[in-house]
């Protein structure tokens, strides 16, 4: 018999757009016409998908379409997605911070909620007396509340300014008070945004273990988002994708993760007619970005080398100094290795610059690229995040082994052995 602490059913949300409020005087009435007879929201009919880079012809979008799903105690459920997918309306959804447009939210026990820094702190009491406020709103008695006091103080690392207004707080210290107040007022659902990435590695980490702490030790149950998927694949147990607002799939962590960073794909090129259709600011624009091969193919092969060609159109900004900084990604965002160009004197013109990329480095799999245009020798003007994407793969010569090689890069590695 499964022991189901949280459902959600057919949850949808909708959002009017460019205005504040549910719209217009006439769909309001319209709304209210409708209700008095027991009738549907005629406006519940209507809207676009969530889709981001597509203008739309309606006024109304749909954040969230016909969600569905259930998690059991001491189950840990990690919801991964796109920026704008619906993963934070969902957790504010299932936090009731707001109300679905459909649907309904069951759970059993109470629900501690980290959405964003700062998430229930008053910036005018001190940090003591938003343990005590938190506690409270959470339905703890002062005496429940006191017992825990230390054990936050201390895993927050916030003990000398404990008796400071939170409101002088850094948003890392805020994060560290605000995550050790929902993890050890013992709600039975906790549920975590993507807020942990403002706290240092260290605090990440303690983190992370409290949660599993939390989940295996405790019992309890977490509700995780993050774009760390090395995080989500070490804490979650199942783990659901949002795509455009609709649940996609939904499943084993390890091969869900897999199939959400393999629906990647490559971008060998990217072209830009004009200054005035291109990304960038007003200093550097993008003309054209790409990977440049012998082969004609939209992959890399293992033994392959290759380069990366840039070109910019660069204003004459006076900014003395200018060079390109190369970052190449995993698909986990995980750095692998970091380039950059010598040092030039800026002016106006076409900046041109290549990066040899040199066999035998890469592992398997899909990769990103990321280049920085810095100028005086440490300000970074602008960055162009995953500007292009490839994919890494065996060569015909490696297609008898079957295995999976580990590590993140694959040097092709000289060695010797023999018996005596």
């Amino acid at each position: 018999m499964k022991d189901i602490i949280l459902k959600a059913e057919n949850i949808s949300k909708q959002y009017r757009l460019g205005v504040v409020g549910t719209g217009t005087l006439t769909h309001d009435l319209n709304r209210w016409w409708h209700r008095i007879r027991g009738k549907e929201d005629p406006y519940l009919k209507i809207g676009d998908t969530n889709d981001r880079s597509t203008k739309g012809t309606s006024d109304y979008v749909w954040a969230l379409q016909d969600i569905n799903f259930e998690v059991e105690r001491g189950e840990v459920l990690g919801i991964i997605g796109k920026n704008g997918a619906g993963k934070s309306t969902l957790l504010k959804i299932l936090s009731k911070v707001t109300a679905p447009t459909t649907g309904s939210i069951k759970s059993r026990g109470r629900i501690a909620s980290l959405l964003e820094v700062g998430t229930g702190f008053n910036g005018e009491m001190t940090g003591r007396e938003n343990i005590f406020l938190n506690g409270a709103i959470l339905g703890m008695t002062k005496k429940e509340i006191a017992s825990k006091l230390d054990e936050i103080i201390e895993f927050s690392g916030c003990e000398r300014y404990i008796d400071t207004p939170v409101k002088r707080y850094s948003s890392g210290m805020t994060v560290r008070l605000a995550f050790a107040v929902a993890a050890f007022l013992e709600p039975e659902i906790l549920v975590i945004d993507e807020v942990l990435a403002v706290g240092d590695a260290e605090f990440q980490k303690k983190a992370i273990g409290k949660m599993q702490d939390i989940s295996k030790g405790e019992g309890r149950t977490v509700l995780f988002v993050s774009h760390n998927m090395a995080a989500v694949k070490s804490l979650c147990t199942r783990v659901i994708i949002l795509e455009n607002g609709i649940k996609i799939k939904e499943g084993n962590t390890v091969e869900i993760i897999e199939s959400y960073l393999n629906d990647t794909g490559t971008v060998m090129e990217v072209k830009y007619e004009n200054e005035e259709n291109s990304i960038g600011n007003n200093f550097v624009k993008l003309k054209n970005a790409k990977i440049s091969k012998i082969t004609n193919n939209n992959y890399i092969l293992l033994d392959e080398k290759f380069d990366i060609i840039f070109k910019f159109w660069v204003s004459d900004f006076k900014v003395g100094s200018v060079n390109l900084s190369l970052n190449i990604f995993n698909v986990e965002k995980v750095l692998l290795f970091n380039s950059y160009t010598k040092i030039i004197d800026s002016k106006a013109g076409l900046l041109n610059a290549t990066f040899n990329i040199p066999s035998n480095i890469f592992n398997i799999g899909f990769y990103s690229v990321e280049v920085m245009v810095v100028v005086n020798h440490s300000q970074i003007f602008y960055c162009f995040d995953e500007i292009l994407k490839f994919e890494i793969v065996e060569n015909e010569r490696n297609s008898s082994w079957y295995g999976n090689h580990s590590g993140l890069i694959r040097p092709n590695i000289k060695s010797e052995i023999s018996i005596d």
